[in-house]
């Protein structure tokens, strides 16, 4: 597998769709935004949500190959792109960022998303103990989309609207750390970018 084969020069241009959501916000015909798209999404992944509207999403359990940081994002994205060609797994979109308050401009980890949680086998890559395979169970997550270079600044706008939506909707609860779902190569420009920051919630008790 080359790079040029997963991460193609010429990607194809996808055109928004019917819009509407639910009363608190779940994923049903949602605006779907323009975009530039260089691979599928994982088996059952729902579809890219719309820019500056918050909404619900559900994401089916999958299979993907996480690194933890250390040396910063490029380190983390080389690393993973030798796992899976090394092991002939084909690329998907997005890439899945995991980012901590505290840690400052860089993710924690990243991680590549496998096509289909059958592909491949959960655990230490043998070949790059930095590498991990992991099954994630079915989550939950407040959405929004975003349009914009792949930097902290457009991700802490996007975790600004989510934390604003969950004071104003006291049903959810957060239920884990900010992620961000990168759906562009470096072969697109910065200015048309999307991307969707997202919080983990699951319903507060008693409500």
């Amino acid at each position: 597998m080359r790079l040029r084969t997963c991460l193609p020069w010429l990607a194809v241009l996808v055109v928004g769709m019917a819009a509407g959501t639910t009363a608190h916000g779940q994923e049903a015909n949602v605006q779907r935004p323009w975009m530039f798209s260089e691979a599928k999404l994982p088996d059952g992944f729902p579809a890219a949500g719309p820019i500056n509207e918050v909404i619900v999403k559900t994401y089916p359990a999958h299979r993907l190959a996480r690194v933890r940081a250390e040396g910063g994002s490029n380190g983390m994205f080389m690393k993973l792109f030798r796992h899976i060609e090394r092991n002939e797994i084909a690329m998907t979109a997005p890439v899945e960022m995991s980012w901590q308050q505290a840690a400052g401009k860089e993710p924690v980890a990243m991680a590549f998303l496998y096509a289909k949680p059958s592909i491949g086998v959960a655990g230490v890559d043998p070949d790059d103990q930095r590498v991990v395979v992991e099954d994630v169970p079915e989550i939950k997550v407040v959405s929004i989309g975003l349009r914009g270079s792949y930097e902290k600044a457009t991700f802490d706008r996007g975790a600004r609207q989510l934390e604003t939506w969950l004071k104003e909707h006291p049903e959810w609860k957060v239920a884990g750390d900010l992620r961000t779902l990168a759906y562009n190569s470096p072969f697109v420009p910065g200015l048309v970018k999307y991307s969707e920051a997202q919080i983990p919630i699951e319903p507060t008790a008693g409500r």
